[in-house]
Order: structure tokens, then C-alpha cells, then sequence
């Protein structure tokens, strides 16, 4: 028998895509979304599965709790990817973003609670802010700025993290917490100002691919079903503590763009602009705990991942 799961934020980039992969598995997946940064075009193709519900609501509300437990009598997972994940969407939505990481986590652990259902929080690696440590782990209490331009994001899932937290300490609540590092694939916007995304469209078009800064700052990029499978992994576990998913394949900006350029065989240039504040001069993670903890570590490589996700941008162009 298939469970009963709720993916909050399941029209989005990640979150559809473990749709997907649970509807695949033979669970009964309900989707909730508010379409902020999600797109319906995500989840069309399961819109006729008996094995798949949308929900169009934002799990800040107030009345979602009541909602979903009238809707529902049993819920045995929930995934909490509901957010705002991009430098151009905190622009957009700042007071959106704390929100969905701090009233609307709330929500979802008290939907947790009332189900006694098990409940994952999808963090980020920028809880870390620009890291003092290198590569970083969990254990590493971070460096961020909590009133700059990026604070929004960085400390709304600070604060999940936080509630998270307390409810294992207080409730016995079976939380588990994923500090998801930069993931690509198909999916993601054109225009959500993430530098795959931006590169890629742009070496695609042979226009001009702009780095910020001088372009030694580093990431670490994870194809997506590599992430959802460490999701889902971690889901099934014991472990209640923070746990590192991504590619420990770390690239600066200036190999990034050019990899993409021969990749692709753009006629793209390169055009330096000037780094924005408080943006991470590196970003790589341990993933010791999820290879012991887990049995999980990425399989897709650069090469194909990236040849995946052009494929895509060529189509949606």
C-alpha cells in the first residue's frame, strides 16, 4: 500500500519533481502551492492521476491546518519545500519568504503533529551565509548577515530550522531537515536569476554571459534527481539532525561559464559586473553524514546533468 503524502510547494522547480518521483512509487501525492514561484505547467502531466491532488493555497494561512484536515483523515509524510528560492524572488517577495519559512513552516509541523506523520523541512546551504569554514558542515554554526539584502531568505530558513527543533525536543516530532545545496535540472525558470538558469540561457542565445565579481567565487552544482533521491533517503531515516545534500564537485564562476560555452558550443562572450552584497565567495559541502547516515552521494555528472538541462532550455525557448 502506498502512502498518503503532502509536498508543500509541489509546483515548484525541486518539489515537482519529487512529485514525480513518489506519484511513480506508488503514493497518493497532494500538492500544495500558491503559485508564487511555482508553475502548473510542472505538474500538468499529473493533473489526471487518481494518485495525484492540487491544492492552490499558500501554507501561511491561517486556516490550512483545519483545511487539510478536513480534506485528508490520514497523512503519513509531509516534504515542507514551500519557498522563494532565488536572489530575484527575495527581491520580489521578502515579507513572502520569512513568512512561508516561519508561519508557514509552523503550520506544517502542526499538520505533522496532528497526523503523526513524519515531516522533512527542505533548508538550504545559506544557512551557512559567506562561510568562514571550508567546505562546510553541519556542525558549522555559519556567518550571515541577518539584515542584508539576502537576510530574508537566510534567516527565514534559520528559523525553520529552529522551530524544527523544538517540536523533536518538545513533541517527539520525527523531523528531518535537508540543507539543500545549489541543485539544477529541467524545470528550473529562465528568468529566476539563479546562475545555471542565467548561463545557460544565455550561452544558448550566444549572447554575453555575465559573472559578478571576478568569477573566482565557487558553488557546488547537484543534479535534481540526485537531490530528490537524498531527500527521500533522508526521509526514511533516523536522523533528526541537519544533514548536507549536494555535489561536493566544487567550480568557481569563471570555469562554470566556460565549461557551459564548450558544452553548448556557444559563441558567447564573457562580461564581468559588479558583485552584489553579501553574495558567498564559496560554497561546497561535506557530505560525510549523508554518504554514512544516508548510503547517498550525487551520480549524475557535470557533463550530464548539464547536457540534460540545456536539452530543456532549448525546448522551452
Amino acid at each position: 500500500m502506498g502512502k498518503r503524502i503532502i509536498v508543500a510547494g509541489g509546483a515548484g522547480f525541486i518539489g515537482s519533481h519529487l512529485c514525480d518521483t513518489l506519484v511513480k512509487e506508488g503514493h497518493s501525492v497532494a500538492c500544495i502551492d500558491n503559485l508564487i514561484t511555482g508553475d502548473k505547467k510542472n505538474i500538468d502531466h499529473l493533473m489526471g492521476s487518481e494518485k495525484f491532488d492540487y491544492i492552490e493555497a499558500d501554507v501561511s494561512s491561517s486556516g490550512l491546518v483545519e483545511m487539510i484536515r478536513g480534506k485528508y483523515q490520514h497523512v503519513d509524510e509531509i516534504y515542507d519545500m514551500a519557498s522563494p528560492a532565488s536572489p530575484v524572488d527575495y527581491v520580489m517577495y521578502p515579507i513572502e519568504t520569512l513568512m512561508v519559512g516561519s508561519f508557514g513552516a509552523k503550520n506544517l509541523l502542526d499538520l505533522a503533529l496532528g497526523y503523526g506523520a513524519r515531516i522533512l523541512m527542505a533548508s538550504t546551504s545559506e544557512v551557512y551565509g559567506d562561510p568562514l569554514e571550508h567546505p562546510q558542515k553541519e556542525e558549522y554554526w555559519g556567518n550571515v548577515n541577518p539584515v542584508g539584502v539576502r537576510s530574508c531568505y537566510d534567516e527565514s530558513k534559520r528559523f525553520m530550522e529552529a522551530i524544527s527543533s523544538a517540536y523533536i525536543r518538545k513533541h517527539g516530532l520525527k523531523v528531518r531537515i535537508a540543507r539543500i545545496f545549489n541543485t539544477y535540472g529541467p524545470r528550473m525558470r529562465l528568468n529566476d536569476g539563479r546562475v545555471v538558469p542565467n548561463f545557460m540561457s544565455q550561452a544558448l542565445n550566444d549572447k554575453d554571459i555575465t559573472i559578478y565579481g571576478d568569477g573566482l567565487q565557487t558553488r557546488s552544482f547537484c543534479y535534481v534527481s540526485d537531490l530528490v533521491d537524498g531527500l527521500m533517503r533522508l526521509m526514511a531515516s533516523d536522523v533528526n539532525t541537519p544533514v548536507n545534500l549536494g555535489n561536493p564537485d566544487e567550480k568557481s564562476m569563471l570555469d562554470f561559464a566556460n565549461n557551459i560555452i564548450k558544452l553548448l558550443g556557444s559563441k558567447s562572450r564573457i562580461v564581468h559586473l559588479e558583485l552584489p552584497p553579501d553574495d558567498p565567495q564559496r560554497r561546497r559541502p561535506d557530505i560525510t553524514k549523508a554518504k554514512n547516515r544516508l548510503g547517498w552521494e550525487p551520480k549524475v555528472t557535470f557533463e550530464q546533468g548539464m547536457m540534460r538541462t540545456a536539452e530543456y532550455f532549448k525546448k522551452s525557448r
